[in-house]
């Protein structure tokens, strides 16, 4: 089981990159930069990869709609040579506030568009001339469409490696089948071992009978808050700001995909109320109704031996990284928890 972590920057970006060799001698294998409507993520992988030896850096992750087929696989290797093959692609559709409100495109057909990104991708990576005739993308433009003088091109550079690993973000049925189908590795969020079965599991197992046996076993990777110790509970009311943010707030009615997944975990009636409070503006008293043993499953917030059979039914469920966020206080804390993870896992 890997380690992983998300780049947190809230007390700077250039100090927490700083910070990143004490986590990778600590043993982190792999830390994932996000990309909402934020400084972008690629100069910061960029960089990230100047300052690090080990590491493994990916998306956490690029949205689908921002950037065209080409460029996100010329952006990936790019950053898979400035890092000598330590990029991975993570990919996902993002939603409509996003995609639509700050980059003014439309949130179209999320499942039909990643299946074509990944096949032009992995084209690209091959140094294949670019040819794709898709519902959604098609390359080079068709007669009639622009001024007609595109030609398949290939790209110029040789790429560090001809498959670049891709992981999915997704939680909806249908792109989990996809991710499970296409990609190298799949991340969920709100991950809960032992409901994942029940809610994933289907879709799951449609994908990966269409695998293709090349891509390997798929990499799960799981997100989860990181404290050890006795008196560490109370860390979890931590988690609550953001699980009503994403239940309440990530969308409108009936287009909020994280409020569906709480209820099918079977929080049906705290999800409906979490959402009315949020898009009220009653954020605090939203977040005082996340149910706390959602917030405590998916947590790795406890005692040593919480902790460790908390790893145990993440491992059992099909984890095989493990996104931690460390709740440590000060930096010298949060590189102790790294390490302190990294021997639980082994």
């Amino acid at each position: 089981m890997r380690i992983g972590m998300a780049l947190n920057y809230s007390g700077g970006f250039k100090e927490t990159v700083a910070e990143l060799a004490d986590y990778e001698k600590a043993g982190l294998d792999i830390v994932f930069v996000a990309e909402a409507y934020s400084f972008d993520a690629v100069s910061q992988m960029g960089y990230i990869a100047a300052r690090t030896e080990r590491l493994e850096i990916a998306s956490g992750i690029l949205p689908i709609y921002s950037r065209t087929p080409a460029l996100l696989a010329m952006t990936a290797a790019g950053l898979d040579y400035v890092s000598d093959g330590r990029f991975t692609l993570g990919l996902g559709a993002s939603g409509p506030q996003v995609i639509e409100g700050f980059h003014g495109v439309p949130y179209t057909a999320p499942l039909g568009r990643t299946r074509e990104i990944i096949e032009i991708c992995r084209q690209v990576w091959r140094r294949e001339r670019l040819v794709h005739e898709g519902k959604h993308y098609t390359l080079p433009l068709p007669p009639g469409q622009g001024t007609g003088l595109g030609k398949p091109l290939k790209l110029i550079n040789h790429p560090v490696r001809p498959r670049i690993p891709i992981v999915i973000a997704a939680i909806g049925p249908k792109n989990v089948e996809l991710a499970a189908e296409l990609a190298e590795g799949w991340e969920p969020i709100f991950y809960v071992p032992e409901k994942a079965a029940d809610v994933w599991g289907p879709s799951l197992a449609a994908g990966r009978a269409k695998r293709d046996p090349e891509l390997g076993e798929l990499d799960v990777i799981a997100q989860a808050s990181l404290a050890v110790g006795d008196d560490v509970a109370g860390l979890l009311e931590f988690g609550r700001p953001m699980a009503a943010l994403y239940i309440g707030g990530m969308g409108a009615k009936g287009r909020n995909f994280y409020n569906d997944l709480a209820r099918r975990y079977g929080y049906e009636k705290e999800a409906e109320r979490i959402q009315d409070l949020y898009l009220e503006g009653k954020k605090d008293e939203a977040a005082a109704l996340v149910p706390g043993e959602l917030l405590e499953s998916m947590s790795l917030i406890g005692s040593e031996g919480f902790v460790r059979d908390r790893v145990q039914a993440m491992k059992e469920s099909g984890v095989t990284t493990l996104n931690v966020a460390p709740l440590g206080r000060t930096h010298e804390e949060r590189v102790r928890l790294i390490e302190m993870i990294k021997d639980i896992v082994g």
